[in-house]
């Protein structure tokens, strides 16, 4: 369709080019404006939109594989953004972080002052393992206990996981190994706890559990304690109402609930608790606990910075007591982040923790 060169217009030099049609002139097959172009069957188009005047983004169309690469490509050059590459990126990101955290643990060390300590010493606590293994046999878990050489080993619970038909062996093996070392105590978990009460459910997966636990010469302390006259020191294991444990609520504790399962502390001796779930410290400091180790909320999950701990296994965001050290009053807490995962196997920013803890007698560090 022949047009004739239109000369520049004023304020708008032609450049060149083909020529412009007509004022007021409709060249053939010229769409009229508010129409949306559709291509015909069996065409492919990908549609290039702007963004900041600095590259293009794909809007998904139908295309062509080869298209849709060479459009990708071009937007690489230019600048643009493709839909979901930084979402799919940041999710790449978080997979590889999630899948190195639940594979590998940390040593931490806390420092804790107790009264009526005859003795200083070194515990290493183990919280919520699930039966993992770092390591055949656990031989990366063993080595790094080794290299801390602690007087007595803690377990705050939750060493393997509350499963129909699951097996704990690597958890007895790895605890039976401990024992042939170093004096254990032990404390249940919620897991441990439901597979004794629900036989019916779980067989005698407690059963045979503890029996292995006692012919290694391991402690287990089902609300009970027991006396180390060297260190002139009673531990505690406190095992809870699963009420306690329910998702989605808190329950307070009464003031009189652990004196009603444990009885009164002997005020002449340092006392430890072996209590599995941290929420109750303040209960736990109330009663006369010197020092309490727990586990449970496996360090929130993922942690983020400030906030710390993202979520409990009962649900509740950001759960003040997530991993760490705590106070209250004359008593200390230590909550171990745990070791493995059930259920979700997620720690992000949270790698399993092997715990050291020092004790030393009253004024031989300053208060925290």
């Amino acid at each position: 369709y022949p047009q004739p060169l239109i000369p520049p217009q004023p304020g708008r030099p032609h450049r060149g080019g083909p020529p412009l049609p007509p004022v007021g002139r409709k060249a053939p097959d010229q769409p009229q404006v508010g129409k949306a172009l559709h291509p015909p069957e069996g065409v492919g188009v990908s549609e290039l939109r702007l963004k900041d005047h600095r590259g293009a983004q794909l809007l998904h169309q139908p295309h062509g594989f080869l298209q849709g690469i060479g459009v990708r490509r071009q937007l690489q050059r230019q600048g643009g953004v493709l839909p979901g590459s930084h979402g799919e990126a940041l999710a790449v990101f978080f997979l590889l972080v999630m899948a190195v955290d639940c594979n590998r643990f940390v040593v931490r060390t806390y420092r804790c002052r107790m009264k009526n300590l005859k003795k200083d010493g070194r515990a290493v606590l183990l919280s919520d393992l699930h039966g993992k293994s770092f390591g055949k046999e656990n031989k990366k878990l063993l080595a790094a206990i080794d290299r801390l050489n602690p007087d007595m080993i803690w377990i705050a619970g939750d060493m393997y996981t509350c499963e129909k038909g699951a097996d704990p062996d690597a958890a007895a093996s790895f605890t039976e190994k401990l024992a042939e070392k170093y004096p254990v105590y032990y404390g249940n978990g919620n897991h441990e706890q439901k597979t004794g009460i629900y036989p019916e459910d779980y067989g005698n997966l407690y059963r045979d559990y503890f029996d292995r636990m006692k012919k290694a010469g391991v402690r287990h302390l089902v609300n009970e304690k027991v006396y180390l006259p060297e260190f002139n020191m009673d531990i505690y294991g406190m095992e809870i109402d699963l009420d306690y444990y329910k998702k989605f609520q808190s329950i307070s504790m009464e003031g009189d609930y652990p004196d009603r399962l444990l009885g009164k502390p002997d005020q002449t001796r340092a006392t430890v608790l072996i209590a599995h779930n941290p929420d109750y410290f303040p209960a736990y400091a109330g009663w006369g606990a010197d020092l309490v180790v727990s586990g449970h909320i496996h360090g929130g999950l993922m942690r983020l910075p400030v906030l710390g701990g993202a979520i409990s296994p009962s649900f509740k965001l950001f759960p003040h007591f997530d991993g760490g050290q705590f106070w209250e009053g004359c008593s200390t807490m230590i909550l171990s982040r745990g070791l493995g995962a059930h259920t979700l196997p997620i720690r992000i920013f949270n790698p399993g923790e092997l715990v050291l803890i020092e004790l030393k007698g009253e004024g031989k560090w300053q208060s925290p």
